[in-house]
């Protein structure tokens, strides 16, 4: 029955090899349950092989035939001796059998140890893919083969009659062979895994078969022996015919006449091969059919003899040349064979790498690129002269890729994309860098885009394949770079990274490393943009957006929809010229040809424009300048000149310091930049872009001759500091330049303002007329320079802003009192309205009205509870608790604002005005806060670089107060988040945890006192719950975030505490102005000891002790008595804790005079202790825990007295009914005390 679970004919033919083992089978009970099922099955399909998994009931009788035919076998191998009549050796049988069912067929050879086994899954093993696995499984077929037949011819032949007898005859020379032998080699003949028709026809074992007599050489052999044998020509037929059997077979059947074809001389391949029968109406046939096997065997054929044939038919040109065969016609007659050629993949056809090899002959280095790059640089693309031989290769490659390609494949269906791509994969490593725009056409890049644009497309992947083949392929070489990346955005109009959702672009920018890479680059994209890169037939894009993907370096707030369509590839060229040095790491002087290079191509197309023709050619600059036959757009120009500001910007920052500049002769960009703009615009051909007015023209040349007066000054050297002012005051000067012609009508009077204090500043009255503008003698010139470095903050770009900074920050040292408070009214100020509480007018407001303090009234209470209405809803009090703690007079403060105008309340401060302004005219005022908020965050840079160039200075606790109060405000938070913690930031790290502080007697001894008591109350205020009509989980995220932002305010008030207190000690405060210090400490306490819900923790006063122990040293009595007094027992208990860490000042504070320390104990504190501990033993706690702290008191008191000798002199003190209620309470520990048991520990101990 184990014979009928084959599901073959292959391997029912291994029951030949087997047949021994089926009779263990039979006796199988479960597979004898088999048979009914298998019974039911349909018919054989032809000639006793299964059609399907289970043999057909009609075969009964030859199944028992069989069967009898086996039991005759058994028989006989019992009479010879060679089985085991042991029945335990039937089940070893079985399991053979089984095994031989499990793998679908394994031969063997015998069911005993003597008799050698053939497997049949050496089969599998011949059709892997891996060359090793396929050596390894011919080996083993050979070696198993030559076993079983060596044992077949020997002594054990009766083992193999079954098999014999079970097979029919068949006249294939094999009769006298093992039947494993008969099975294997006819097997190869028809295919390892070959269909029913190929076993029946043997395709694949006659292909082999030929194939082996082409490599072997007898038929070479035979030719050469006999010239005129037909055996040659027959050979040919018969593989042309072959061919005709199956789609995949021409192929195969042709690389078989070109093995024989390349062991033949030149005149044999003539006679024998090319006269071959058929072979002339194959390749006449081809062009019509679409024979890509045909056009590979003229190919090859026709590169082996070098000789021209008619033999050959239309498939190649006659007579033959590669010009010829590249032809666009000829490409295009053979246009159904490039389509056909898909039939073998994933593989790419054979005849792809002969016409890649025929196109490209040589494979070009890298070196021979970098000469044709480097001739690029030198001339003109037109006026450059290259040999035939380089212009035929190009003429052929173009049009190739224009018939194969663009008409042929990338048209056509998804196979045909495949195949495109990987051609030109098979065309990189031979493709000079000159050849990539003509490969990387508009119709190659246009359909990799629509490809990677759809993730869901069947090609993505091979898209992607492609992308980062072509990216290997340009490795480190900036020729390949630049040729790829121009043709990418030449066909994408500049947003290939951008459609495709990728960084292909991006990534090959960021690569460039060389100074020669980037040159190229520029001399590529000014031609590109010049030429305006577009071919006739691209279509318009619609689109208005720029591939924001592939920049590097776009630009802030750029309004993407005032670029039409045709500019959308010229302001990718803008914006990526100064970008590629963002990752550029070159020496300095390479770096600034570099920029020379984009700055001069920015300020051509972005600052001028011709009045005749569109070339223009300076004899001073020796050079001609282009420009595009159609007018530059404003909004390129727009994006150049911003461009401009973007690299000043940044070359200002990597620049070496203006003394090293100076000491070294190294270049300046923007001296050059200013030198060119003055060359470019003296020539009577070209003029600026925008016609300027006149207060407008007067600026420019205000700026002109003051940029170059500080030039020449910082060339002559001098003091540092002057030559770092020199130095920012040009770059801002050259800004506002820009600045000017960028934006009409809005920068004169800064330009006026910043001239008249660069004057000033150095001291260069004859270099400029400045008439009117020396009128206001009376303003201190810094302040004027510091109202008009923040009336450039509003509205401004990036290097508008940087070149603010190091302006101010060169002159930082020099910023006056009304500078900085003029900075810090802006943090100060708010579009809403203040809110203020109703009081009496007749009443004078004490310090806490003033700041908006709200105390508790009533502390007792679990809660404070407030209602909420309106605008107040989601606000907190914590406004209302710090700091406005400078004398400001009654024009600065927020009541007195009130009254006024907002013209004249901002009179000092135009863009406030303009603001408040803006907030009247638009319903909200959302845009006009949101302007205010990004103001503010520039003013706090200029202050955040004061307190890093004067952290020192007393004009810190005015800087302090400001933010303080802004911070505590909460309007600051709601408004916007990034404000409250960037003024969060510099408090802590500019000012609260900074090295060095205010120090000096300039400091505000008036103004310390003052913040110290008001961030001691900030400290001391209790978290107030609000009453909430909102839902639950909205009431409990408002809470959570007061209860967050009230513990920030506690951190902000006790480091402010701290820090403040350092200020006060390193400041000359007398007796008088200290005892302000400890009434806000002792405030602070009073509070503490009064209410429960006083939030200051104890840590927090003894840090305030440690740090500062004259502070505690004086507050001793104070807090004696408020142990002892105290109506909150908690409290009383909590805090001796601070006696005892006063007490150890007081005795740490005398050094090791032992003598000192017991005059203070004997004098301070002794008669203090002992109405202490009076208080305490006679109100003792009831409370276990407290107890115990009492205790603990008790005992540390009685170790310092006793340490100090002092036994008796306290005892003294202490009233006899004390010393009972001592006994009782404290026992032991107080009868040691007394009886002077614990001064003896204590000498014990040291």
């Amino acid at each position: 029955m184990g014979s009928k679970r084959r599901t073959s004919s292959l391997v029912e033919e291994a029951n030949e090899v087997v047949g021994v083992e089926e009779e263990n089978a039979l006796a199988n009970p479960i597979k004898k349950k088999m048979k009914k099922v298998k019974e039911k099955s349909g018919d054989r399909a032809d000639g006793g092989v299964p059609t399907a998994s289970i043999p057909s009931a009609g075969t009964n009788s030859i199944k028992i035939m069989e069967r009898k035919k086996q039991r005759k076998t058994l028989d006989k191998l019992r009479r010879r001796g060679s089985w085991d009549a042991n029945a335990q050796e039937k089940p070893k049988l079985m399991d053979v059998d089984s095994k031989v069912d499990e793998t679908s067929g394994q031969m063997v050879a015998s069911s005993s140890n003597a008799v050698p086994v053939f497997h049949i899954d050496v089969f599998k093993d011949l059709a892997s893919a891996d060359a090793s696995s396929r050596e390894a499984a011919v080996e083993r077929l050979v070696a198993e083969l030559q076993e079983v037949h060596r044992a077949y011819k020997g002594s054990k032949e009766l083992l193999f009659e079954s098999g014999s007898d079970l097979e029919a005859e068949k006249d294939d020379g094999l009769k006298d062979c093992a039947p494993s032998v008969r099975y294997a080699v006819r097997r190869l003949i028809r295919g390892t895994s070959s269909s029913r028709e190929e076993v029946k026809d043997c395709l694949l074992g006659r292909l082999f078969s030929y194939g082996a007599l082409a490599r072997s050489g007898i038929l070479n052999e035979l030719c050469v022996s006999d010239p005129n044998t037909p055996v040659i020509k027959e050979f040919v037929s018969v593989l042309l015919t072959l061919a005709t059997k199956k789609s995949y077979l021409p192929e195969p059947a042709v690389t078989v006449i070109l093995e024989l074809a390349e062991k033949m001389q030149v005149d044999h391949l003539l006679n024998h091969i090319l006269e071959a029968p058929g072979l002339s109406d194959w390749f006449n046939d081809a062009v019509d059919a679409g024979n890509p096997d045909a056009l590979l065997l003229a190919l090859r054929v026709r590169e082996k003899v070098s000789v021209d044939s008619l033999k050959f038919g239309k498939i190649l040109p006659h007579p033959f040349s590669p010009a010829r065969f590249f032809s666009s016609d000829h490409l295009t007659l053979l246009t159904q064979c490039w389509k056909n050629s898909t039939s073998c993949q994933p593989r790419v056809h054979s005849v792809w790498p002969v016409l890649v090899n025929m196109l490209l002959p040589v494979v070009i280095s890298q070196a021979e690129d970098v000469v044709s790059a480097s001739n690029s640089l030198k001339k003109n693309r037109r006026n450059r002269k290259s040999s035939s031989t380089d212009e035929e290769i190009e003429k052929n490659v173009k049009n190739f890729c224009e018939v194969i390609f663009e008409c042929a494949l990338l048209p056509s269906s998804h196979d045909r994309k495949h195949l495109a791509l990987d051609v030109l994969l098979l065309l990189l490593p031979r493709l000079p860098a000159s050849l990539v725009p003509v490969v990387l056409s508009y119709k190659l890049v246009q359909g990799l885009m629509d490809i990677l644009s759809t993730k869901d497309s069947w090609l993505f992947k091979v898209a992607q394949h492609f992308i980062k083949e072509l990216s290997d392929w340009v490795g480190d070489d900036d020729v390949r770079r630049v040729a790829v990346v121009v043709a990418l955005q030449k066909h994408s109009n500049g947003k290939f990274d951008f459609i495709t959702k990728t960084k292909t672009v991006k990534a090959l920018l960021a690569s460039f490393k060389t100074e020669s890479g980037c040159m190229l680059f520029i001399q590529n994209l000014i031609n590109l943009f010049v030429d305006e890169g577009n071919d006739s037939d691209e279509p318009s894009d619609q689109s208005q957006t720029t591939d924001d993907n592939s920049e590097m370096g776009s630009l802030e707030d750029k309004d993407s929809g005032t670029l039409g369509s045709s500019d959308s590839l010229k302001s990718w060229i803008v914006e990526s010229l100064p970008s590629i040095l963002k990752f550029l790491k070159l020496e300095p002087e390479e770096k600034f040809h570099v920029q020379r290079e984009i700055l001069k191509f920015l300020a051509v197309q972005g600052l001028f424009s011709p009045s005749l023709g569109s070339e223009v050619t300076s004899f001073e600059l020796q050079e001609k300048f282009r420009w595009p036959k159609a007018a530059t757009s404003s909004a390129i120009c727009r994006m150049s000149i911003e461009q401009m500001q973007s690299l000043l910007a940044s070359a200002q920052k990597m620049e070496l310091s203006p003394v090293l500049l100076q000491s070294s002769g190294s270049s300046d960009i923007g001296s050059f930049f200013m030198q060119f703009l003055s060359t470019l615009h003296s020539i009577p051909s070209v003029s600026l872009f925008r016609v300027l007015s006149d207060e407008d023209e007067k600026a420019y040349k205000k700026l002109q001759v003051m940029e170059a007066s500080l030039y020449k000054q910082e060339r002559k050297g001098g003091p540092e500091d002057f030559m770092y002012k020199y130095h920012a005051l040009r770059y801002l000067l050259i800004q506002l330049l820009l600045q000017v012609l960028l934006h009409p009508a809005e920068f004169s009077e800064p330009v006026s303002e910043i001239i008249i204090c660069c004057k000033k500043a150095f001291g260069l009255s004859d270099v400029l007329d400045l008439g009117e503008d020396e009128s206001d003698n009376d303003i201190e010139w810094m302040d004027v320079l510091v109202d008009t470095l923040v009336s450039l903050l509003p509205q401004s770009s990036a290097p508008i802003r940087s070149a603010v900074e190091e302006v101010f920050k060169c002159f930082s040292y020099n910023v006056t009192h009304d500078g900085l408070l003029q900075m810090l009214r802006i943090i100060k100020r708010d579009l809403k309205p203040a809110r203020h509480r109703e009081t009496d007018s007749d009443e004078e407001e004490d310090d806490d009205d003033l700041l908006g303090i709200e105390e508790d009234e009533d502390d007792e209470t679990d809660e404070a509870q407030t209602v909420e209405t309106g605008e107040s809803e989601e606000q907190t009090d914590d406004s209302e608790a710090v700091v406005e703690a400078d004398k400001e007079s009654p024009e600065d403060s927020d009541e007195s604002d009130d009254g006024m105008d907002d013209d004249a309340m901002f009179k000092m401060d135009t863009y406030l005005a303009q603001i408040f302004k803006e907030k009247k005219n638009q319903a909200g005022g959302e845009t006009a806060q949101s302007q205010l908020v990004l103001f503010k965050l520039r003013v706090l840079s200029l202050l955040e670089i004061y307190l890093q160039t004067n952290p020192d200075k007393p004009h810190v606790l005015t800087i302090y107060s400001y933010l303080a109060r802004a911070f505590v405000n909460p309007q600051t938070t709601e408004v916007s988040e990034q404000l409250g913690q960037r003024i969060w930031g510099i408090l802590n790290k500019k000012i609260l945890k900074a090295k060095e502080y205010p120090k000096g007697d300039d400091v505000d001894n008036e103004l310390l006192a003052t913040l110290l008591e008001r961030n001691l109350k900030l400290a001391s205020r209790p978290f107030k719950k609000k009453k909430s009509t909102a839902a639950a989980d909205q009431s409990k995220k408002k809470e959570s975030a007061a209860r967050k932002r009230h513990k920030m305010l506690a951190s902000l008030a006790q480091d402010s505490t701290f820090w403040i207190l350092k200020v006060i000690d390193a400041s000359a405060f007398s007796e008088e102005e200290r005892q302000s210090v400890f009434d806000a400490v002792k405030n602070m306490l009073t509070g503490y000891f009064g209410s429960k819900k006083c939030p200051i923790k104890l840590g927090f006063v003894k840090e305030i002790f440690r740090r500062r122990p004259w502070i505690a040293h004086h507050l001793f009595d104070f807090l004696v008595d408020q142990c002892g007094s105290s109506k909150l027992e908690f409290r009383r208990v909590e805090a001796l804790e601070l006696v005892v860490e006063v007490l150890k000042s007081m005795i740490s504070s005398t050094g090791s005079d032992g003598k000192a320390a017991k005059r203070i104990l004997k004098t301070q504190v002794i008669q203090k202790l002992s109405g202490l501990l009076k208080e305490l033993v006679t109100n003792m706690p009831e409370k276990q825990s407290r107890h115990a702290d009492v205790r603990k008191f008790c005992g540390k008191v009685f170790h310092t007295i006793s340490a100090n000798n002092l036994t008796k002199s306290f005892l003294k003190e202490v009233a006899p009914e004390v010393q009972t209620a001592c006994e009782s309470h404290l026992g032991e520990l107080f009868l040691n005390f007394k009886n002077g048991k614990q001064q003896q520990k204590v000498k014990d101990s040291a």
